[in-house]
């Protein structure tokens, strides 16, 4: 429709994102250049197939804008059936199922659960801190975390645990050569060494140690998260508000196939006990988040009873590996 005048648009107009959109002319569909949100789509330069999004002070008095009721809505459900889905499906098409996690997961009682999803393969790549690594390595040696037993309870010098942890590895030389020596035995780290899935974990100046698979350089950590980042289909975040607005930040909010196949959105779940940090990263430019506003040990155990379920509903129960079996 045209707009009545200059700055002023038609009614109806298309509000748009910056997801990838597209409009239907006669010629066929086109995705108009300049995507940004709060803009609409304007007719450039009397082609018809030349679409561009603008701001709408910008328009003026005769231009075409598109208009249309149907919108992406920013605003998403939770709704733990479609996570587990959606979840299950990435993996289904052969995608890459980036989990960001901090040590709040390990503490909340949901190690478990991470090393189920990585068990049974959705998990492809795993990027944390050194916390997380530390404090899932102290509980795979000493049956602690931050000092504490399983029951809630300190243990006497539990204060230490984790520095010991970090000493052991340092001496192995390596996460991966711990599990190879019988050091670590269980834990998120040893699953992901099992099944020789990728993992970064990038240092910061509040490190204790750090584990000698720490990166401490801040820019060549973003270089190896990028590496990952790149090439991620799917993306769950949770516990962990500086990484996760930091990958968040690297991911584009659509996959592109390549030629043969439309593009889709880029799945992304950030959990967090705190609203903010969902906020924020909507707020930074991750819109297409899902947020969930509750504590890891809540999500991890509800994402994994549904994701059992879709499996059982979808016969796409996996083999239980020899680790599940001694468990």
């Amino acid at each position: 429709m045209s707009a009545p005048a200059d700055g002023v648009l038609p009614d109806g107009f298309f509000s748009t994102t910056n997801l990838p959109t597209y409009v239907k002319l006669p010629s066929g569909w086109r995705r108009p250049r300049l995507p940004r949100m709060d803009c609409v789509i304007v007719q450039a330069g009397g082609t018809a197939d030349d679409l561009v999004v603008a701001e709408p002070r910008r328009v003026r008095r005769g231009d075409k804008v598109a208009v249309g009721a149907a919108e992406v809505s920013r605003e998403r459900p939770v709704d733990y059936g479609v996570l587990a889905q959606l979840l299950g499906e990435e993996k289904q098409r052969g995608g890459k199922i980036l989990w960001v996690i901090g040590p709040a997961l390990v503490h909340a009682r949901a190690r478990e659960d991470m090393i189920w999803f990585i068990d049974n393969g959705y998990c492809n790549t795993l990027l944390g801190g050194n916390a997380v690594a530390v404090h899932d390595l102290e509980a795979a040696i000493f049956g602690t975390t931050l000092g504490m037993s399983s029951s809630g309870e300190s243990v006497e010098g539990g204060h230490g645990l984790h520095m010991r942890a970090i000493n052991a590895i340092r001496r192995a030389g390596s996460i991966e050569q711990a599990v190879g020596q019988g050091i670590v035995k269980s834990g998120i780290m040893h699953a992901l060494v099992t099944h020789r899935i990728p993992f970064v974990l990038a240092g910061s100046i509040r490190d204790d140690g750090p584990l000698p698979d720490v990166i401490p350089d801040t820019l060549a950590a973003q270089d190896a998260m990028r590496a990952h980042t790149a090439t991620a289909t799917f993306a769950i975040f949770v516990a962990t508000a500086l990484h996760a607005i930091a990958v968040g930040n690297m991911l584009p909010a659509f996959v592109d196939p390549g030629v043969t196949e439309d593009i889709r959105p880029l799945t992304t779940i950030c959990v967090d006990q705190t609203e903010f940090v969902v906020t924020k990263l909507r707020d930074r430019g991750t819109h297409q988040a899902y947020g969930v506003v509750t504590n890891a040990q809540d999500f991890m155990h509800v994402l994994r009873f549904y994701v059992e379920r879709w499996q059982q509903a979808t016969s796409q129960v996996p083999p239980r590996t020899s680790a599940q079996s001694s468990r």
